[in-house]
């Protein structure tokens, strides 16, 4: 597909945020263009380990992922496509009184958004979970209708439907540089020319500070490197297993693990990896999460390791998202720094970004998630129920 001359709006980021962004403004009927510098999906989405989740702290991150979980219930209708979608939901084992008294106030958060949500005994979630190794948890929060799906397939999803509501999407192009007169954006420059618009969309992830600082705009957002593996078919020795078992995850050391296949997918987050954009894999990863899993669960130490992967997740100082439109530049957006959540509100956010551009007010505040945020005393929004 051929450069545009001109458009409304150029969104720049071919993840999920970026395409789900296109397809609900394309949607919409403004005319749309997305620039991605590599494949569609390349950068942190396609690392994902596919969680999807309303099981959050933050009231506003328990809107975007409870209105997530209806959009990627309605995918197949909505913009059309198979995502794999499971929901056997979310399991937070927790053995520190302090986190069990986070989780009972976030479970009452919960309640109020209308989410099936409760605390569980340590017995109860080995029922469900036969993996985990309850002897020092104290209580688990399990919310039943989270769950995962694939993230490659939800990039592709909303990128076709943006395409067939005339969307031009253009990969292996990157945005070099941002014409503006004044505080307004006249053009954007790419790799294969130049594009007239008046509005950009920042989705850029990790990178998205790059793009920030074409206008001017500080995001601070920082990439860290995350590693996971997937087992190879399980055997005979876990044939207890239930074929629907929830995403699990040891609040404590960020263990998790969920059903893939006829295997399972885990990881954890290794808060020894130093910041950048680097993704090696790390030579003592697997003896890093088999010295966890030896306590937390034991019997993932019998499993075989069949493939594995490194991708970035775009932190903030409070983990959570930065959103919202420039002071300083008319119609330049952003949307970034989603500290490892931002597939699982990925729907939402498309939403949200639709409505900011239109001058529709969005079904959720976003005041609060502006980048001007930490440059105010006490003004940061911080995340918990995070891994």
């Amino acid at each position: 597909m051929s450069r545009p001359k001109s458009v409304d709006v150029v969104v720049v980021g071919g993840g999920v945020i970026g395409t789900s962004t296109a397809f609900h403004l394309a949607e919409a009927g403004v005319s749309v263009l997305l620039c991605e510098r590599n494949e569609l999906a390349s950068g942190s989405t396609s690392k994902a380990a596919g969680g999807v989740r309303a099981n959050f702290s933050d009231e506003f991150n328990v809107a975007l992922g409870s209105r997530s979980l209806e959009l990627f219930a309605k995918f197949k209708d909505r913009p059309g496509y198979e995502i794999d979608l499971h929901r056997p939901g979310y399991l937070f084992a927790l053995t520190k009184k302090s986190d069990e008294e986070l989780f009972e106030a976030s479970t009452k958060i919960h309640h109020k958004f209308g989410i099936r949500s409760e605390m569980l005994s340590p017995e109860d979630a080995k029922r469900i979970s036969p993996l985990l190794n309850i002897d020092d948890v104290l209580a688990c929060s399990f919310t039943p209708d989270d769950g995962h799906c694939t993230p490659e397939a939800v990039v592709m999803g909303y990128a076709n439907g943006a395409k067939r509501h005339g969307a031009v999407v253009l990969t292996n192009t990157e945005v070099l540089e941002i014409e503006l007169k004044g505080n307004e954006i006249r053009s954007v420059t790419t790799s294969i020319g130049k594009v007239e618009t008046k509005a950009i969309i920042n989705c850029a992830g990790a990178w998205s500070p790059k793009i920030g600082e074409l206008v001017g705009l500080n995001l601070p957002v920082t990439p860290f490197r995350r590693e996971l593996v997937v087992t190879k078919s399980l055997g005979h020795g876990f044939a207890d297993l239930p074929r629907e078992m929830p995403m699990t995850i040891d609040y404590s050391s960020s263990l998790y693990w969920h059903r893939e296949g006829n295997g399972l997918l885990m990881g954890f987050s290794d808060k020894s990896n130093p910041a950048g954009y680097e993704t090696p894999k790390d030579p003592e990863f697997l003896a890093k999460l088999g010295e966890i899993a030896s306590h937390r669960a034991p019997r993932l130490l019998d499993v075989g390791i069949g493939r594995g992967w490194v991708g970035l997740y775009e932190v903030t100082p409070d983990h959570n998202a930065i959103l919202g439109e420039y002071s300083k530049i008319s119609r330049f957006f952003y949307a970034t720094g989603f500290s490892g959540h931002g597939f699982l509100q990925g729907p939402a956010i498309g939403e949200i970004l639709r409505d900011l551009y239109l001058g529709r007010e969005p079904f959720v505040s976003i005041n609060a998630l502006t980048a001007e945020r930490f440059e105010r005393p006490n003004s940061l929004r911080p995340e918990y129920n995070i891994v």
